[in-house]
């Protein structure tokens, strides 16, 4: 820079200071204005450490895989209305569910920048979320809500060929076996299975308490015949700390058995996804025409807006004769025979069920 360009850029500094204006500050702004849509993510997940580790893969996923990865680098404020609308057309090409999700995704994100970001008077950064033009010209996707569950008709296919698995369908395949089937018995998300620990078991009170739940919000389920039975096996068989040990995985337990379940499908005909089994759980315990409170506390779900509910307290002894209810339902319709009764002492166990 030569004596009279430094000269004359003192000047427009020194005009700039007259009128009031730090350039110092202005630099600051301007960079927190350019903020781009990588940082902006990086701060979000700083600030919403409450956010679960599958939230947080999925969303990651969203944005730097499926939906986002050219626009990563981009300044926040370059995505415009028309950009949003373009994208979530392109992404509904795809997948018109994933679209919604990436656009929700972004929608947080623009949303955590308004309140976020200010100027060094105090003023809002960005103040428009562009994401609301899909909004506004009504274009999300309607999404119908997923309905598969295993039919009653298909109970006794499905269960028998669970029962059958053994490690020789591969690896772990024992271990998938047993998942599957207290994902069935109990309803419990896929998650909330695969992370249960033996402390979490009370072979004495005859209780599975499920520390992490979707809402937080812990839950003790008592335990049927079948269940005892099932997880008095797998305890002499434990290989670690969780109920599902997997010493191949990272993480010790039982991941996402994509292939044994593929295989399964082939099998028997059946479509079906771990979260299915909780769907099915939900139906049967409905058919059977369990009090809905109980069906509500069996799920987890919370009871919002019923001011009745919020006078009943329902301890797991209530869940017992439900949650017996529902096992006894669906080895009856898989045409399982239960041997004679057993009289332990030290069990509370009635039934000895082949597994």
């Amino acid at each position: 820079m030569t004596v009279e360009a430094a000269r004359k850029e003192a000047v427009k500094h020194i005009s700039k200071m007259i009128q009031g204006v730090n350039p110092n500050a202005k630099k600051k702004d301007d960079e927190k204005a350019n903020i781009t849509l990588k940082a902006v993510f990086a701060d979000y997940l700083a600030s919403r450490k409450s956010l679960k580790a599958g939230t947080v893969k999925d969303y990651t996923r969203l944005l730097e895989v499926e939906a986002f990865a050219d626009w990563l680098e981009l300044p926040l404020k370059s995505l415009t209305r028309d950009k949003v609308q373009k994208r979530h057309n392109e992404l509904g090409e795809k997948s018109e569910a994933r679209a919604n999700n990436a656009m929700r995704v972004l929608r947080a994100l623009f949303n955590f920048a308004i309140g976020r970001y200010e100027n060094n008077d105090g003023e809002a950064l960005f103040t428009d979320n562009p994401v609301r033009r899909i909004s506004n010209a009504k274009g999300w996707y309607r999404v119908e809500r997923r309905t598969s569950v295993i039919k009653v008709s298909e109970l006794s296919t499905w269960f028998h060929a669970v029962q059958a698995l053994t490690d020789k369908d591969g690896a772990q395949a024992e271990t998938v076996k047993d998942y599957l089937l207290l994902l069935l018995f109990t309803g419990l998300r896929r998650e909330e299975a695969a992370r249960l620990k033996w402390s979490d078991i009370d072979f004495n009170e005859q209780t599975l308490l499920v520390r992490d739940t979707k809402n937080r919000i812990p839950l003790m389920l008592p335990l049927s015949d079948f269940l005892f039975a099932l997880l008095s096996r797998r305890q002499h068989q434990a290989v670690n700390q969780f109920v599902f040990g997997n010493l191949r995985t990272r993480s010790g337990r039982i991941e996402d058995p994509k292939k044994t379940i593929y295989k399964l499908r082939e099998q028997i005909g059946i479509f079906f996804n771990p979260h299915d089994l909780r769907r099915t759980f939900a139906t049967l315990v409905e058919r059977l025409d369990i009090p809905a409170y109980a069906l509500k506390r069996l799920l987890n779900h919370k009871l919002n807006g019923d001011v009745t509910a919020g006078y009943i307290i329902m301890d797991v002894e209530r869940l017992r004769k439900p949650m017996q209810q529902v096992t006894d339902f669906i080895l009856k319709e898989a045409k399982v025979k239960r041997s004679a009764e057993v009289i332990g002492i030290e069990s509370k166990n009635k039934f000895d069920i082949a597994l």
